[in-house]
């Protein structure tokens, strides 16, 4: 029983899955950041194009 509370102990494979994730999750976040502030950009842009075509 005390060999396979230290090997649990030991075991570090979750740990690792969870930390892939928090950096996936870091990725995922900046990617919608820098995209919406893109999309916004881009809104402004279409429209002052729109007004002067007008």
């Amino acid at each position: 029983m005390k060999r396979t509370f230290v090997r649990f102990l030991a075991d570090e494979s979750g740990a690792t899955a969870i930390e892939y994730g928090l950096i996936a999750a870091g990725i995922a976040l900046a990617i919608i950041a820098v995209v919406n502030g893109i999309g916004s950009n881009l809104n402004t842009q279409f429209s002052s194009l729109n007004s002067s075509l007008k």
